[in-house]
């Protein structure tokens, strides 16, 4: 394909915005942009320079006449569109979760696998340099076999931020759609994507947020807290999804005889004392990267006996996009693998529905996981 790639675009918020301009800055042309509320759908399409803008998916689908559609509204909302769009014949870039349960995020992925499109899936933190630099010490072997990872993250979110998609199963909220997937990417990113077990539990240690109007862009939603939230006026909506998860995995790695052990624990709310910080362990030394997603530094561990901060290679440098954001960078890295793939040209392994219905599945897992044994009589 050596045409300029048409994208449309579903979701006006701060995903839809983003994703538009990570396609633009990679050469594709933004044709159109969907979106709930017709005033905000035509305000962003103006302020982005977007030729069409509407309310009806269906309608623009068959308007625009895309190459590639990416969607960037919640994973509650994601099946009836990403159908709609593998109808169509259109590759797809989809935020993640892929759906709000395992079973509708593998038959989107077996339309889509049907259909042969290109499909990404956006736990794109597997894209961080420090992140690539660990995968690169771990396949040369700078570490020994791989022998366990740890990934500990505290993020103490806000209780009062106003009640939205993130605080319903449903709609595709809590913290293992949208924070386990970037973690679990990450990891099998750098030891292996083979995944043998998991076991985890999960808490809501939240209950309720406050009901607010107005609220249209995600990462902006902190301001719209309301001032005084002891306001007797005030509504209040009821969380059922998880804030806080502890989640033990167990993946096959080619650098390692034994499955490797995979510690994730998050806490949503909880105040941090130190650095989040990921970790690789193996036979002959030790990678540590501060950072939740791991944004470094990066510090090697071994004959030595000291943790060294080690400089990212010239190579990874050089191959990151030069955005301003962690998050936009990343997509815009997956956005341009999944470009190259769809004008022919050869890339590595990305993420795709693949491992959107995989992850899903495994969160499910999580959810229900009944795994406890009642020693209280011992």
């Amino acid at each position: 394909m050596s045409k300029q790639i048409k994208v449309l675009i579903c979701g006006t918020g701060f995903a839809g915005q983003g994703h538009g301009e990570a396609f633009r800055n990679v050469g594709a042309e933004l044709v159109g942009i969907v979106g709930r509320t017709e005033s905000v759908v035509k305000e962003v399409a103006k302020d982005m320079d977007i030729p069409y803008a509407g309310t009806d998916w269906q309608q623009a689908l068959i308007d625009c006449q895309p190459d590639v559609v990416s969607i960037a509204t919640p994973g509650g909302a994601h099946v009836e569109p990403i159908k709609q769009a593998i109808e169509f014949g259109c590759h797809i870039f989809s935020d993640k979760p892929l759906t709000a349960c395992g079973e509708s995020a593998k038959e989107l992925y077996e339309l889509a696998k049907a259909k042969g499109i290109k499909t990404a899936f956006a736990s794109s933190f597997r894209y961080m340099p420090e992140i690539m630099h660990a995968k690169k010490l771990v396949a040369e072997g700078v570490i020994g076999e791989p022998l366990e990872v740890e990934c500990i993250s505290h993020f103490n979110l806000e209780r009062d931020i106003p009640f939205g998609w993130s605080h319903r199963k449903e709609d595709g909220g809590g913290r293992l759609n949208n924070n386990f997937t970037h973690m679990m990417s990450i990891v099998t990113s750098v030891i292996g994507e083979k995944i043998l077990s998991i076991m985890g539990e999960v808490r809501d240690d939240l209950g309720k947020a406050p009901i607010v109007e107005g609220v249209h862009n995600f990462k902006t939603r902190r301001d719209f807290i309301p001032k005084d939230i002891t306001d007797p006026s005030l509504k209040w909506g009821e969380s059922n999804v998880e804030w806080s998860y502890n989640v033990m995995a167990k993946l096959e790695s080619e650098f390692a005889k034994q499955p490797v052990s995979v510690m994730f624990k998050h806490g949503g709310l909880h105040p941090r004392f130190n650095e989040d910080h990921l970790a690789f362990y193996g036979s002959k030394g030790a990678i540590y990267i501060k950072g939740h997603y791991g944004a470094g530094p990066l510090y090697l561990y071994g004959e030595n006996k000291e943790w060294i901060e080690t400089q990212l290679p010239f190579e990874i440098a050089a191959d990151v996009p030069d955005i301003k954001g962690d998050t936009e960078r990343n997509w815009q890295y997956l956005i341009r693998e999944l470009v190259k793939d769809i004008k022919g040209e050869s890339v590595p392994p990305y993420q795709t529905f693949r491992e959107g219905a995989l992850y899903q599945q495994l969160i499910d897992v999580i959810r229900t996981s009944d795994t406890w044994i009642d020693v209280s009589k011992l």
